[in-house]
């Protein structure tokens, strides 16, 4: 029997995403943000709340770099999602994380992160439900490390975790349970 409970955004899994900027003086400003994804084949979604140094830097450079959050780095990622660019001006240095320039966007990619995507804004506008951001995948960069032999990511080598809406846990990602477009062509077949 199913019980009814409160509304709360209650989807699982949700990403771990670490969001990487620029301020007005080139520093380097990360978060950490679950509200985010792919909403087409070259586009993220992002819904941020207009308060965050991420939200002002991302109005001002119009790019941002979005990276997989990986186990070995979890403190660091954790960090960035409880200290505010806006208190802490060197919020990124104390993570110990090191950064480059992007070279297609003016976005600081982080070093130790495995996989990252470099995006530049198309669209960014207030909502009623906060600040929506639409970036345009122009690039994509990914450890030699979490590529299989045909040079594709492989999702058990990122060591990336899910962040739990329910009790604000974070998850390891285990092993392969199905493969997409094949788990369910038995019952293409079967009789109604």
């Amino acid at each position: 029997m199913k019980k009814e409970l409160k509304v709360k955004p209650y989807l699982f899994p949700m990403p771990v995403l670490m969001i990487a900027t620029y301020d007005e003086n080139g520093t380097v400003d990360v978060m950490n943000m679950a509200w985010g994804g792919i909403c087409a084949e070259n586009m993220v979604s992002l819904n941020i709340g207009e308060e965050h140094k991420t939200s002002a830097n991302i109005k001002k450079t119009g790019a941002f770099t979005l990276s997989i959050a990986d186990i070995p780095h979890i403190q660091e990622a954790d960090f960035f999602g409880i200290a505010s660019g806006n208190n802490m001006p060197d919020k990124f240095q104390r993570s110990g994380l090191t950064a480059v320039k992007s070279k297609k966007v003016n976005a600081p990619i982080v070093q130790e992160f495995p996989l990252t995507l470099e995006c530049k804004v198309v669209e960014a506008k207030n909502e009623v439900y906060g600040f929506h951001v639409i970036g345009e995948i122009v690039g994509i960069l990914a450890e030699e490390s979490v590529l299989n032999e045909k040079g594709k990511v492989d999702p058990t080598r990122l060591n990336a975790f899910l962040f739990d809406q329910f009790q604000n846990g974070y998850y390891a990602i285990g092993a392969k349970v199905g493969q997409a477009w094949n788990a369910g062509v038995p019952l293409m077949k079967k009789e109604a």
